[in-house]
């Protein structure tokens, strides 16, 4: 143990190690309790094992699941991080949380009663819906918490979702966003790169364009993106294998480019149910990872988004 000792002595000496990481020392077995009163001139206190062992069966433990959505193989489809709280944790904390993860979104689970509640935060803090969160979040909750069940409801900032599976496949229920149609202007043309067709603002702004290699090829400025109106920018236009094709940029938020909206497309698929005249869409989301989003439109006011999703991790994250 002589090298071991001559290890912890040098550490403590020139401050890389404090006393408890001395203690600590002792409890690992690196060093006995002697050799600890010889490295810090303090008796060893035996109390300190029995503290260390308690603190460390309090360590906060985090369940957390990857899921790749909108996609059935993983690295592709938009990938979130869901994290199932067994106690409240602070805000503070889970936007820690959400930075070390570095996911466009990370999704906190809390469970009251048979209610589950969604809060979820972005590197810069929270937002009020995500919605291929919501799709990641039902995947694990009805694969791995609630098996027998194929429909579950949450509780969020921005009212009830209802996802119901259908063997792989995941339908939300989320409201219609309303749309203005505004002027396209040079600050637009200039942020994206091409000239839109038209454009529409709510929460977020749609530009229509008018080919898909638009879509495609498009490589906006992101600072002048985030000084164009609304949250979030959506690009469509008419695409050749599906439907439509769509990218959603948000600087806003820190994401340059959101892989799959899901949100988003409470926007565009509405857009193209007018134009094309059809209550289901198949929309490619033509990012780098890509995705595919299903889209039916039968009830006033209501848009369900379809998707599939896939497991990419499962893990512990220790925050205390």
């Amino acid at each position: 143990m002589a090298n071991k000792y001559g290890m912890v002595k040098c550490y403590f000496e020139h401050g890389m190690w404090s006393a408890n990481q001395v203690k600590d020392a002792v409890t690992k077995g690196l060093i006995t309790s002697d050799e600890y009163k010889k490295i810090t001139g303090e008796e060893f206190n035996i109390a300190y094992l029995k503290e260390r062992e308690n603190k460390s069966k309090k360590n906060k433990c985090i369940k957390q699941y990857t899921v790749d959505t909108f996609t059935d193989e993983v690295f592709s489809g938009n990938p979130a991080a869901i994290c199932m709280l067994n106690s409240p944790i602070s805000d503070e904390l889970m936007q820690k949380i959400a930075i070390e993860n570095r996911f466009g979104e990370t999704t906190f689970v809390t469970k009251k009663g048979n209610d589950y509640r969604l809060r979820w935060f972005t590197s810069k803090g929270e937002i009020d819906m995500c919605g291929h969160a919501v799709l990641a979040a039902a995947y694990v909750i009805l694969n791995f918490y609630e098996k027998t069940k194929d429909i579950i409801e949450f509780n969020t900032s921005d009212g009830k979702i209802t996802v119901v599976k259908n063997d792989d496949v995941f339908e939300m229920d989320f409201p219609r966003y309303n749309l203005e149609k505004i002027n396209v202007t040079d600050e637009m043309s200039e942020a994206v790169g091409v000239v839109p067709e038209e454009a529409f603002l709510g929460r977020d702004l749609l530009l229509v364009m008018k080919n898909e290699e638009d879509v495609v090829n498009m490589k906006p400025d992101m600072k002048k993106l985030s000084k164009l109106d609304g949250l979030i920018t959506h690009v469509t236009a008419r695409g050749s294998e599906y439907d439509c094709v769509a990218r959603s940029f948000s600087p806003k938020i820190g994401i340059d480019e959101d892989p799959v909206c899901g949100l988003g497309h409470c926007y565009i698929a509405p857009y193209w149910k007018d134009k094309l005249g059809q209550n289901i869409l198949v929309s490619r989301q033509v990012s780098k990872r890509g995705g595919t989003v299903y889209c039916k439109m039968f009830k006033e006011g209501r848009v369900k988004l379809c998707g599939k999703a896939a497991l990419y991790s499962e893990a512990e994250i220790y925050v205390d």
